[in-house]
């Protein structure tokens, strides 16, 4: 089965490239479609965020078990790994709260620094601290975006923490059914987080690839395998159009590896 799938590959990629060549993948819409719902809204984010009166209470870091999760996000071809998940149609958004993923956001490694400061700690240069674990300034080189950010704690936020693969957007892809442990593990696990300007994060809201990609087009192949990356890892699927844009994005990088 492993070559046959790798023939797959090969005999499928050129198709891929004149395509994504003709197309010149502008954007998800243009991609795959007048089918495709356009970009997420400040709305779409706020049901990201899940909002509703009726949510569940936040699970606290000190009720939980550490999560565990098979580690099979790492190593391999994105492209390969695309094409090898299970494609879907999207589950109702039926029950999804922020909170079913745990509060946001909590200290899942026990290093005394909660997931959104550890993220803020990874990507942001000249950091001001205050201690080891609260940032309270940074530059922040937006990959998203492709701008430089100046991060100031307590001011007017530039720099959100973005859910590569939305939670909403994992609830209607397989996390719906999931055990609480599996979901508070993908809420924070860094390879599904990425500071950025928080305006495109508003933007894309809840949306998959097939309705936002990224305005700093040099980075979609990157974000795309880290997208993959995250699915294979935790056992989601994609949709059809999902897939669709996926593939013609990793067209334009065959040889993109997935992040290890």
């Amino acid at each position: 089965m492993a070559r046959m799938r790798l023939l797959l590959v090969v005999v499928t990629l050129p198709g891929l490239v004149l395509s994504a060549c003709a197309a010149g993948v502008a954007s998800p819409a243009e991609v795959i479609g007048s089918s495709v719902a356009p970009g997420g809204s400040s709305a779409s984010a706020q049901a990201s965020s899940g909002s509703a009166s009726t949510s569940p209470s936040p699970i606290r870091s000190s009720t939980i078990p550490a999560p565990t999760v098979a580690a099979t996000g790492a190593s391999g071809v994105a492209l390969a790994a695309v094409l090898a998940l299970p494609v879907k149609g999207r589950a109702p958004k039926t029950g999804y709260a922020r909170a079913q993923f745990g509060a946001a956001w909590l200290d899942v490694d026990h290093n005394g620094c909660d997931t959104r400061d550890d993220m803020l700690i990874r990507d942001l240069t000249a950091r001001v601290m205050s201690g080891s674990c609260r940032v309270m300034s940074g530059t922040l080189a937006d990959p998203y975006t492709g701008k430089t950010i100046l991060f100031v704690r307590g001011g007017v936020s530039e720099v959100d923490i973005d859910h590569m693969v939305a939670l909403s957007d994992a609830w209607q892809t397989g996390a719906a059914t999931w055990l609480v442990t599996k979901r508070v593990a993908l809420a924070n696990d860094p390879l599904n987080l990425q500071p950025t300007d928080s305006s495109a994060n508003r933007q894309k809201g809840d949306s998959d690839a097939a309705s936002w990609l990224p305005p700093a087009v040099a980075y979609r192949c990157t974000y795309v395998a880290r997208q993959a990356a995250v699915k294979r890892k935790y056992g989601l699927w994609v949709t059809a159009a999902e897939r669709s844009a996926m593939l013609l994005v990793l067209a334009r990088c065959p040889g993109q590896r997935l992040p290890a």
